[in-house]
């Protein structure tokens, strides 16, 4: 005998133990456990159920509730009639039947699987009543109504066990009573077609908000993954703007005692200790951030792990790549160009050029304008573009570009809004407030910060008027 044929019988055991198992929990274990059913959620703000009334609107959150309870309710008032004008022995026997078949229609509000034992023992009661009977008409309603309710309210595969437990047990009564409604086989039909089709609803269900719970989860870690590297990205470029300012600490402290004729030891050793500790936290500082010491991952940045980083002085070369890229941009300084402190420098910097990037990648063709002020409270900032000139590709990025510009500005306790324009385009406006302080001449031989530029151009209403 072969090891296939061997483990055959085994792998059938196995799923004959499966199935009984999966049987005993879902109908046997905690049968008549209280499951209450709760009332479906409230309508989303864009529904149109907002517009009804807030009554109206609470009373249809409860509507499975009022249909399978009023549902039972009108059955048994229908019922009814068939029990009065009976012998009482007969009319006390016919009112508990209708309660065996109509109470679990109700039942299955609060305790599902409860109510199904309950309507099939009213169904195997009412099943010897003859041909003919109102009880074999409307055993089998009733039984396959609370069958449905129990598949919706707990999981497909009790239908196929719910199914099994009800015909097997009818077939073997039909075998020694001779007045069993012939139409047996019918309702045993019916009620797998109508079994089934419950079964793939409550399973389609199922998977839609297992991918809506996906989709979130998903959604939340890509949010909080791309927010970490937004910091980490930030985190880099200050790590470079502290560690120069660090570096020149330590080397002041070392030259310090050189520059003074008889320097006491008392001050040669003070100066030789800031030296120790501004080494000591620069190493520090380098092994703790070390690790987002990646790429810059930027499209316009300025390549190689140890390159300067950008300030608003390499605005035109930012500008001369984007052109290239076939963006047309046009740059307008208004007010006095002056220096800001480095974070500063490198945010704003960052800033243009994630929304120039923004605008070559979203709105292809259309002309863009970025717009610097100077004013006496700190810098301001403005991209806008028109609307894209041809259709816009997909694009490959990550879409939390703004997230990262939120960051950087909320970092320098400055303001940020992003929004698209009337005529179709969009618009970056920031503001970062800065101490004022003593202005630096402009750089020369830079136009993008030249003066040239503030003759040419008139000074930028979303920021004032005080120039610096």
């Amino acid at each position: 005998m072969t090891q296939t044929s061997m483990a055959a019988p085994h792998a059938e055991a196995g799923s004959a133990r499966g199935m009984l198992s999966g049987l005993r929990q879902d109908l046997f274990t905690g049968a008549f456990a209280s499951r209450p059913l709760p009332p479906l959620p409230e309508a989303d703000p864009s529904s149109a159920l907002r517009r009804v009334p807030a009554g109206i609107r609470q009373g249809l959150r409860w509507i499975r509730h009022w249909v399978l309870g009023g549902g039972a309710a009108l059955i048994f008032l229908v019922a009814m009639p068939e029990a009065v004008g009976i012998g009482p022995p007969d009319t006390l026997l016919a009112l508990i039947l209708c309660l065996l078949l109509t109470a679990p229609i109700a039942l299955v509000l609060f305790r599902p699987v409860g109510a199904f034992w309950i309507s099939l023992a009213g169904f195997l009661v009412a099943l010897p009543t003859g041909e003919g009977s109102p009880w074999a008409d409307l055993a089998p309603v009733c039984h396959l109504i609370v069958m449905v309710s129990v598949v919706l309210r707990t999981r497909p595969r009790t239908a196929p066990e719910m199914w099994l437990l009800t015909i097997v047990p009818a077939t073997f009564l039909s075998a020694f009573a001779d007045d069993i409604d012939g139409n047996l086989p019918f309702v045993a039909l019916f009620s797998a077609v109508v079994l089934v089709a419950a079964a793939a609803g409550r399973a389609w269900h199922e998977e839609r908000r297992h991918v809506v719970e996906t989709e979130t989860v998903t959604a939340k870690e890509r949010a909080h993954r791309t927010l970490l590297e937004e910091r980490a990205l930030i985190a880099r470029e200050l790590h470079d703007v502290v560690a120069h300012h660090m570096s020149v600490i330590a080397i002041q402290a070392e030259a310090a005692p050189f520059r003074v004729k008889d320097t006491p030891p008392e001050l040669a050793g003070a100066f030789t200790t800031i030296r120790e500790n501004a080494v000591a936290a620069l190493t520090e500082l380098r092994r703790i951030l070390g690790l987002v010491r990646a790429d810059d991952p930027d499209t316009f940045a300025v390549t190689g792990p140890e390159a300067p980083q950008p300030t608003l002085a390499a605005l035109d070369t930012l500008l001369e790549g984007v052109r290239e890229a076939g963006l047309e941009v046009d740059a307008v300084i208004t007010g006095a160009p002056r220096t800001f402190p480095q974070g500063v420098e490198l945010s704003a910097y960052r800033l243009v050029q994630e929304a120039l990037s923004n605008a070559l990648r979203h709105s292809p063709g259309a002309k863009t304008r970025v717009e610097i002020s100077y004013v006496l409270g700190g810098l301001g900032l403005r991209v806008v573009n028109g609307r894209p000139e041809r259709p816009v590709t997909p694009s490959p990025g990550s879409g939390h570009g703004l997230l990262g510009m939120r960051e950087r500005v909320q970092l320098l306790g400055g303001e940020m809004t992003a929004d698209p324009t009337e005529e179709g385009g969009f618009e970056v406006l920031a503001f970062v407030p800065v101490t004022p302080d003593a202005p630096a001449p402009a750089s020369e031989g830079n136009p993008a910060r030249g003066e040239e530029h503030t003759a040419r151009h008139e000074g930028n209403p979303a920021w004032g008027e005080g120039a610096a």
